[in-house]
């Protein structure tokens, strides 16, 4: 690493203009790049304070050199570092590139071009379109466009000496009418141009520009009596039209944009993209960003949007974003962050989009790669809940009584994120009397966590008590009566709003109602419910059944459990009769029950 003196030297002598800096370790290999729009205070703020990441910290200790470029201003600092990155590749840069491979759709460069679904995107002087989100929406656009133009699919040469000599013959596709066999010179070189053309358009969005030349065919069609020709074009501008409006954005306030959207987790950032042409959704791509350097939700999305328009060649001039960014794209192109109308309706689209991708990766990882799902979890989890380690043990309580009558207590246990059903405990209340679910929030969680620390087991990471702040501050004053209130973090979860509430804190916590974290959270409290519910259903239902038969004199315990084991319940046992009565308990014990019955039900 350079000394002291030399960096230094180095940030006194950096100019407070915009630019890019790149460093360097003693070995000459590039660490990171980086832009600003000040380069004297964004390189010297690695360099002083100390609320900086560990990662931050490892790769300034590692800096020996540091070199930097002067820009005009912050839109061309970004598309230079967009490039530096991707062709310097440096350790500690994000590297916005994907790991799937997408499909484009090609028009190929030669006589007499095919239109066709690709993988690989060359440098051939063919244009590409894409990519696409996935082979199915890219085939739809294909079969619109064969369905709108008879334009060949083979793969011969068509040069104009194979064509004349006649090389190459009429196939299938002319026989049914969906190639036009400039094989055999049935279409003009350039009237088979204007299709492609035509084909470009909408693949571009440009849907009106070709609508409004095939209405004007149709209508010189029924001018010359040739009704078959202009039939047949009403028919693909009725194709047409059904395809762009399933496309076509609402109100057509929204001519030309670009919008953009990230959600994120403690690993990745997705980051989607939608362009809007001719007030019609075109594309929709969703972009992984892994994080290197705990980076940013606006870091992530500056990078992102400079890459994506440069990938797609976008010159829209109005670009919607979901986060507000400090981000010059160059002159007259606006920037805003929409907060109602068509135009946050499309950043809200965007977002929805964002969040299927991640949730499709998540689901993917949690079947081919269980262990890494479930670190991301804990991971999401701790920076969500504000915790100093992973929640990967957590407990949740919850009571239940009805009017006062058999209360229990529900302990359900998770473990990396999933249910742990061998450790589920029930808690019968015993010092608790009536609806008090302070106190038997206090009960519970003295036997619970007495015992654990009595028997050496492991505490878990995190509590979760099902109610507000009285069940939390109950739960709460035991665990400091234990001495344990700085190894378990506690949390309680209310119904209502489904805000977290923390110990001494009177504000709570509101998760986003669709992050990962909550939804946890409340698969735990809901899991406690129906395992408290459950139990406390059935000591009401046995001490229903106990209590009624209790109170028939002559009738003893091993009697009761007779009955009970062969009837199952005391509706079956009252409407039994004498001889099915007789066969498990005898005939005098059975005229016992037979008689006590009919005196409640005024026959005798």
């Amino acid at each position: 690493m350079a000394n002291g003196l030399d960096i230094e030297l180095i940030l006194k002598t950096i100019p407070s203009d915009a630019g890019v800096y790149r460093y360097y370790d003693s070995n000459g290999e590039i660490l990171y790049v980086g832009k600003a729009k000040n380069l004297k205070k964004r390189v010297s703020s690695y360099f002083k304070g100390s609320g900086h990441s560990p990662k931050t910290r490892v790769m300034v200790s590692k800096i020996a050199s540091i070199q930097y470029v002067v820009v005009e201003n912050e839109a061309e600092a970004l598309l230079l570092e967009n490039n530096l990155i991707k062709s310097l590749h440096p350790r500690y840069n994000i590297l916005l590139k994907d790991d799937k491979t997408y499909p484009w759709i090609c028009v190929k460069n030669e006589a007499f071009p095919r239109i066709f679904l690709t993988r690989r995107k060359l440098n051939d002087g063919s244009t590409y379109y894409g990519p696409y989100p996935d082979v199915g929406t890219a085939r739809m656009v294909i079969d619109v466009i064969k369905d709108l133009f008879p334009i060949r699919t083979c793969k011969y040469t068509l040069n104009e000496k194979n064509i004349e000599e006649g090389r190459v013959r009429p196939c299938l596709e002319y026989h049914i009418k969906r190639c036009a066999a400039p094989c055999a010179m049935g279409i003009s070189q350039s009237r088979y141009d204007h299709n492609i053309e035509m084909a470009h358009q909408i693949l571009r969005g440009h849907f009106s520009s070709v609508l409004k030349e095939m209405k004007e065919d149709m209508m010189l069609c029924a001018e010359k009596l040739d009704f078959e020709q202009a039939h047949l074009l009403k028919e693909k501008i009725d194709r047409l039209s059904s395809y762009q409006s399933r496309f076509t954005v609402a109100g057509g306030k929204v001519r030309d944009a670009d919008v953009f959207s990230i959600v994120s987790d403690s690993l990745s950032g997705y980051v989607n993209y939608m362009r809007v042409v001719q007030g019609s959704i075109i594309q929709s791509y969703t972009m992984e960003i892994k994080k290197c350097m705990d980076e940013s939700d606006e870091e992530l999305l500056m990078l992102a949007v400079v890459e994506l328009r440069e990938r797609f060649s976008s010159t829209s001039r109005e670009v919607l974003l979901s986060i507000p960014l400090e981000i010059e794209l160059g002159d007259g192109i606006k920037i805003t962050v929409p907060q109602k109308g068509e135009r946050h309706t499309l950043v809200e689209l965007s977002e929805r989009n964002a969040r299927m991708a991640r949730l499709e990766r998540l689901n993917k990882e949690r079947i081919t790669d269980p262990e890494a799902h479930s670190s991301r979890l804990m991971q999401t989890m701790q920076e969500d809940l504000h915790l100093d380690r992973p929640p990967r043990h957590i407990e949740c309580f919850d009571n239940s009584n009805i009017q006062g009558t058999n209360a229990v207590s529900s302990c359900v246990v998770f473990r990396d994120g999933r249910p742990s059903k061998k450790d589920y405990r029930h808690f019968i209340v015993r010092t608790v009397v009536g609806a008090n679910d302070f106190a038997t929030m206090a009960e519970v969680i003295t036997r619970r966590y007495s015992r654990m620390i009595n028997e050496g087991e492991s505490l878990p990471d995190l509590i979760i008590v099902d109610g507000g702040k009285g069940q939390l501050s109950s739960a709460y004053e035991i665990l400091c009566r234990l001495g344990i209130e700085n190894k378990v973090k506690i949390i309680g979860i209310a119904k209502r709003l489904e805000e977290l509430f923390y110990p001494d804190d009177p504000v709570p916590l509101y998760l986003d109602r669709r992050s990962v974290t909550l939804r946890v959270i409340q698969q735990l409290r809901d899991e406690a419910h129906r395992f408290g519910i459950t139990h406390h259903r059935n000591r009401r239902s046995k001490a229903a059944l106990t209590s009624e038969l209790d109170d028939i004199k002559g009738i003893g315990e091993k009697t009761r459990e007779s009955l009970l084991r062969v009837f199952s319940s005391v509706d079956a046992i009252r409407e039994a009769s004498r001889e099915e009565l007789s066969a498990v308990i005898g005939a005098a014990r059975a005229d016992i029950i037979l008689n006590y019955y009919k005196k409640r039900t005024g026959f005798i």
